[in-house]
């Protein structure tokens, strides 16, 4: 393993401070795409306002997934489909899982087991500890959405135009949705239901026990997004320069964001609060909507085009460009809290747990921020 920049420019640059690190650890933790079933994009415990890189990770193939981080483990695949556990605190290696294609599917950890897909069509379960495969689950297509769990089901997509319910532990068929186009996003999860916007453009609420489809709601156009949940209320973004709020009782659109200024897709997922949707959009400006109304609060203008889905984490919005460039805003007014220009291109989405966020770069390299007390100074 080889280290870019950041950490061969000194080991000085990691020194733990663990008085600060111990006040937030805990259940501190992101072990899914969205950090939780309903995919709300919203990270527990505490972030520093003015985060410093700690130490990087290489990979010569990049990253497009997600990290999820557990018990101080990073876990994440990368393009040229290493799968790997890597130590939170200084990036190194803890074991690697070759799948042989490439990773876009973003980890879900549960119990002793951590999930991915691969584009083989493969989903696989690992024991988190050791790395060593427990079972594989194969589809006729390729996984890029992120399994999900809930109940007796463990939940994904697949480009073979199908929402599947496996087993958990055994990895053995429960159920299976053909739908009419990619299922490219992450079910989420609504009181028994299973939530899943296809690229078909509708949204399918589907029973966990049975598989049986109890309402579909049209959105719009081609959707690639995963629909975030509050309440009973799912929003999501489409590729008609749209995000749509559905009310989930009635299976229903109950509003519609159509952004005047300007006409580009939606691809990055939604982080909601009660009040508020937090959007990215490839017109290279992050959304801020009133959750009731659709109405843009704040718009922060990036600079680049933003298929990263965004993490609410407290009074921040962290938020990755395709230029590169991170970014800490203010959640009720959209100002700028901190940016940091990494120079590599971002579609993966930023994870924070225990006081650090970690991100991937389609250049190859894993980054890890947190706290600058915990770097030494030359």
């Amino acid at each position: 393993m080889k280290h870019s920049r950041f950490f061969v420019m000194g080991l000085a640059l990691v020194s733990v401070s663990m008085s600060w690190a111990a006040e937030n650890l805990a259940s501190d933790r992101w072990d899914s795409f969205r950090g939780d079933p309903q995919l709300t994009g919203r990270a527990t415990g505490v972030f520093p306002d003015q985060p410093a890189p700690l130490w990087t990770l290489q990979d010569e193939d990049g990253f497009e997934a997600t990290a999820a981080i557990v018990d101080e483990v990073v876990f994440i695949g990368s393009m040229g489909g290493r799968f790997r556990a890597v130590d939170l605190a200084t990036g190194s290696e803890k074991w690697q899982h070759e799948s042989g294609s490439e990773i876009k599917s973003s980890a879900l950890l549960h119990g002793d087991l951590v999930y991915y897909g691969d584009e083989s069509g493969s989903l696989y379960a690992l024991d988190r500890h050791s790395g060593e495969l427990r079972w594989r689950f194969e589809t006729a297509a390729g996984i890029t959405s992120s399994p999900n769990r809930s109940g007796p089901c463990l939940l994904f997509g697949s480009y073979d135009n199908s929402l599947y319910c496996v087993d958990p532990t055994s990895g053995e068929l429960r159920w299976q949705v053909e739908t009419e186009g990619y299922v490219n996003a992450t079910p989420g999860v609504w009181q028994e239901q299973a939530i899943s916007a296809g690229c078909d453009g509708y949204l399918r609420i589907v029973q966990l026990q049975s598989g049986s489809e109890v309402g579909q709601v049209s959105l719009g156009g081609y959707v690639g997004a995963s629909a975030a949940i509050e309440g009973d209320r799912a929003f999501v973004g489409n590729f008609e320069n749209q995000v749509l709020a559905i009310d989930l009782r009635l299976a229903e659109v109950i509003w519609i964001y159509d952004n005047p200024d300007s006409d580009f897709p939606f691809y990055s997922s939604a982080a909601v609060t009660e009040e508020l949707v937090i959007v990215g959009g490839r017109d290279k400006t992050v959304h801020a909507l009133d959750s009731m109304t659709g109405e843009a609060r704040w718009t922060y203008p990036a600079g680049d085009r933003i298929d990263a889905s965004p993490i609410i984490v407290g009074e921040r919005v962290v938020v990755a460009t395709q230029g590169g460039r991170l970014l800490s805003l203010n959640l009720s007014t959209g100002s700028l809290v901190w940016s940091f220009e990494t120079g590599e291109a971002m579609t993966a989405s930023p994870a924070i747990a225990s006081g650090r966020l970690v991100i991937g770069s389609l250049d190859g390299t894993l980054f890890a921020f947190g706290d600058r007390s915990e770097v030494n100074q030359p």
